[in-house]
């Protein structure tokens, strides 16, 4: 079972920041989980929110904010004071960090395209993630189906997964054969226990943060699962390993 650190090593650090993903880089996860949008002057930044309101000292929508603005603000006090120097990072910021720290994991890239339409931020993520090699693996993910196509269209050969909010979603992924697996709300994994070894996709769900949610996804046999606290979930799944 995969283990993604989501938002990078959010529960230890302030999530989608240089030093959460700093952290997941050195505890060896499989794979780092972060989410991109698109500013008002067409730059990718790394934050989960729409808003800056949430995590840093700012407030209003990132769509009508600049780089510079963003760069401007806090985005670490509101975790912990140790973090008052820290910024949102760019795109392109954290994947230098990746290369520095020659991470050989798996990088999720969350295009968040299911609030704001942010047009053209697939061509843009693209262009910056075909720009190169990179000595790891990267793949994206959306909630909105139709970014999924767009970014299909743009590299046809890089893995593609589809994100699910509610427990009850019908995966409509088995018509779109480019898509190879599912991000569930773990609500979803408790509801379909039964039916996931068979299930023809990966299933990856999220947020997968106690020792007993994990050792039950490695019981129902999930591909992986995102997690605010990758560290401990690699012990359990180390203590865990071959037990039912």
């Amino acid at each position: 079972m995969q283990i993604f650190a989501h938002r990078g090593s959010s529960g230890t650090r302030p999530e989608n920041t240089l030093p959460a993903f700093a952290e997941a880089v050195r505890i060896g996860t499989d794979g780092i989980e972060l989410d991109v949008q698109l500013t008002k002057d067409q730059q990718l930044i790394v934050m989960h929110d729409e808003t800056v309101d949430r995590t840093t000292d700012g407030k209003g929508a990132i769509i009508d904010k600049t780089l510079a603005e963003i760069k401007k603000l806090n985005a670490g006090s509101w975790f912990n004071d140790h973090y008052s120097s820290t910024k949102v990072p760019t795109l392109k910021e954290v994947v230098d960090l990746l290369v520095a720290r020659n991470y050989r994991g798996i990088l999720g890239i969350e295009l968040k395209t299911d609030k704001e339409a942010y047009p053209g931020i697939e061509d843009k993520v693209s262009e910056l993630m075909t720009s190169q090699q990179w000595p790891f693996t990267y793949w994206y993910s959306s909630f909105n189906v139709s970014t999924l196509e767009r970014i299909h269209v743009l590299e046809p050969t890089t893995r593609i997964d589809f994100i699910m909010d509610k427990s009850d979603s019908t995966p409509i992924t088995l018509e779109r054969p480019f898509i190879q697996g599912i991000h569930p709300n773990i609500e979803w994994v408790w509801s379909h226990d039964t039916e996931i070894p068979e299930f023809s996709l990966a299933v990856r769900p999220w947020t997968v943060n106690t020792e007993e949610e994990i050792k039950r996804c490695m019981d129902c046999q999930v591909t992986g699962i995102f997690t605010d606290f990758p560290e401990m979930a690699m012990a359990v799944k180390r203590s865990y390993r071959g037990k039912k």
